[in-house]
């Protein structure tokens, strides 16, 4: 057996070590505000990990406030639910932030932002990790079923 074929597993493993755990947040988009005053809405996956992971809120540098919401049917009726004990993410599962589901209200967002700026969203996490990136802004509208956010 050649010395390569030998070292070959020893360095498989070391590879596997130095490889960067997952990001916790990715596909980060803001829909900016059809009008003055109107909230925005950011859109995201969620990634949970080797061992899962709960969200427990959403800011940004860009808002006054966040909310996280949930827009279910209901009796033939879309209903927006708060998200106030957070959101699980199951281990090695991923949670999609999206139009007509869950989502984060923007309120209050700082003018003269638009379509192709950066948007920071910081994360916060039930275990104390927190992460922050920066989301495209896009224009207004996509057809959601959610007053255009």
């Amino acid at each position: 057996m050649s010395p390569k074929v030998s070292f070959l597993p020893v360095l498989l493993v070391l590879a596997a070590c130095s490889q960067q755990p997952a990001a916790p947040v990715t596909d980060a988009v803001v829909r900016l505000p059809a009008a003055t005053g109107r909230p925005g809405a950011a859109y995201f996956t969620l990634h949970g990990g080797e061992t899962g992971r709960t969200l427990v809120s959403v800011s940004s540098p860009s808002a006054g406030r966040t909310e996280m919401h949930d827009m279910t049917m209901s009796d033939g009726m879309m209903t927006m639910t708060p998200l106030t004990n957070g959101v699980a993410i199951p281990a090695k599962g991923q949670v999609r932030f999206e139009s007509g589901g869950k989502h984060v209200m923007l309120f209050d967002m700082k003018s003269g932002l638009k379509s192709g700026d950066a948007v920071q969203l910081r994360f916060t996490f039930s275990n104390g990790e927190t992460a922050a990136i920066d989301a495209k802004a896009e224009a207004p509208g996509g057809g959601d079923m959610h007053g255009g956010h």
